[in-house]
């Protein structure tokens, strides 16, 4: 990463690589930034294979500082900024973390658990190293990398008990930047919005696909369904990604003679509601296109701009260079086109394993192939599809419910913003559905929406896929994927019944 770095700085130069904050940084002033804070870390005591944790908000900092820390051959520990005492205290004990690159806003609470942190030396924000920055030398520090060596420890957004971390080396970067470059076919005049926490892969493979083509990356403080749009037409934006409730959030909003009245030319999802895919194209006259990927492997399969045919149709694309995609059974064994199984992936980039886990390493990859839990299949044409998680299930009696499939139809309910399919034990049938729901509108929450959302799914669903219960809600817990955090909602309480309409009995619990 080092490496591209200065390549993007001597071939663009002045040229703008970050505008986040209201400041525009090119790649000269990135790359001069970068080697003065990498050699800063090392007479702070950093050495190669070291971890420097970073927890800011979307700051010019963020970037800079993963860049800098991967300059002094030590890894980057990313850490989310919602975390609260726990999280943090068990990613810098898990990571061992050095040091924690911060902001004022999180000083306090790095503060209140430093003494768990044995391995923790320093606490220290950026402001605090202007005199030592400004003396330090712009030279890069003398650090062999290999494209093996690691990178970062990037936590995954777990929805059960404390995240594990990817082990990611320089290579999953340098591989995912490119491809995705290739992918989205990249130019000069382009421009490339992100909405997400720097804390999360996708920004960071953002800036490594603008680090590789050498356009300009516009980080936004957070996601807001009402003003991203404006903020893409503010900026000028042409490429963008989002996922998890992001699409049906800003689809949601109220249309508006503006939403044509923009430059972008892709956008990138993971994801797409294949019912709304046409829709969103005529709504914001842009090819929505899928991108599949995890943390632990990047980019896997994509749809190239060009299949306008996969519109509608649900299509997660093929593998793209570097990488192969099988479907497979329990046993392991490949199944024909057609047939359900385990999406698995093969190839490069992936995680070197799971940071202190050799158990769940050893679960995930297994003979060079990366389980990746998703449930699909391909088609003879080589397009793949999902149709469900492999643990994202209700087991209702002796069928299969996938959760994705009935969210995605009580998704498309005029009244509906988002909506969370879980298990409810029961005697009878082993787990019953239960529908949470947030409404467009907080007020028409009662009986009779329930039962209108339960006819809705009856139109459309198999009987037995149907929502047994359905509890409204104002918000819903997130990872910082923008997916709900559904273990969130089965732990606020023993009985799911209680304060959730049942749909047979016709009554509250």
């Amino acid at each position: 990463m080092p490496e591209l770095v200065r390549h993007a700085a001597e071939r663009y130069g002045e040229r703008e690589f970050l505008r986040v904050g209201g400041r525009s940084i090119s790649f000269a002033e990135a790359d001069d930034f970068t080697s003065r804070l990498a050699n800063v870390l090392v007479a702070h005591g950093i050495d190669k294979g070291d971890r420097v944790a970073v927890m800011m908000g979307n700051l010019a900092g963020w970037p800079l500082s993963w860049l800098a820390i991967l300059k002094a051959g030590a890894v980057t520990v990313p850490i989310n900024s919602s975390y609260r005492g726990a999280d943090l205290q068990f990613v810098l004990s898990d990571s061992g973390a050095a040091i924690l690159l911060t902001t004022d806003d999180y000083r306090e609470l790095a503060a209140s658990v430093r003494q768990d942190c044995p391995a923790l030396r320093e606490v220290c924000t950026l402001e605090e190293l202007d005199g030592e920055l400004a003396r330090a030398s712009a030279q890069a520090p003398d650090c062999e990398l290999r494209p093996d060596d690691l990178a970062n420890l990037q936590y995954t957004s777990g929805t059960t008990g404390f995240p594990k971390a990817c082990m990611l080396p320089h290579d999953y970067w340098l591989r995912v930047g490119w491809v995705a470059a290739g992918i989205a076919e990249l130019h000069a005049q382009d421009v490339v919005l992100t909405a997400q926490p720097f804390s999360y892969i996708d920004p960071q493979w953002n800036a490594a696909m603008c680090l590789t083509a050498g356009v300009p990356l516009v980080v936004l403080p957070r996601f807001s369904a009402s003003g991203f749009w404006p903020s893409v037409r503010e900026h000028g934006a042409t490429v963008f990604y989002v996922l998890g409730t992001m699409p049906l959030l800003l689809y949601k909003q109220p249309p508006s003679e503006e939403d044509r009245r923009n430059r972008v030319r892709l956008v990138l999802c993971s994801g797409i509601v294949r019912e709304l895919h046409g829709a969103f194209e005529e709504r914001w006259g842009a090819p929505w296109r899928e991108a599949y990927g995890m943390t632990e492997s990047g980019a896997d399969l994509m749809v190239p701009i060009s299949a306008e045919e996969t519109v509608g149709t649900g299509a997660i694309g093929r593998p793209v260079p570097g990488k192969q995609a099988r479907i497979v059974a329990e046993d392991g064994t490949e199944l024909a086109d057609g047939e359900r199984g385990e999406i698995v992936i093969g190839g490069r980039p992936l995680m070197r394993g799971y940071w202190n886990q050799p158990e769940a390493t050893a679960r995930t990859l297994r003979d060079g192939w990366l389980h990746t839990g998703d449930l699909g299949y391909r088609d003879a044409d080589g397009w793949f599809y999902i149709v469900g998680r492999l643990k994202d299930m209700v087991r209702r009696g002796g069928e299969n419910i996938s959760c994705a499939e009935v969210e995605g139809v009580l998704g498309q309910h005029p009244a509906v913003l988002q909506a969370a399919l879980v298990p409810v034990d029961d005697e009878l049938f082993g787990e019953e559905p239960k529908a949470f729901v947030r409404l467009r509108d907080s007020d028409a929450a009662g009986a009779e929406m329930a039962e209108a959302l339960v006819a809705f799914a009856r139109e459309r669903l198999a009987r037995f896929k149907v929502p047994r219960f359905v509890e409204f809600v104002d918000q819903f817990p997130l990872t910082p994927s923008e997916r709900i955090a559904k273990q969130k909602l089965l732990a606020a309480k023993p009985d799911q019944r209680v304060g959730a309409y049942d749909a047979r009995e016709q009554r509250w619990g």
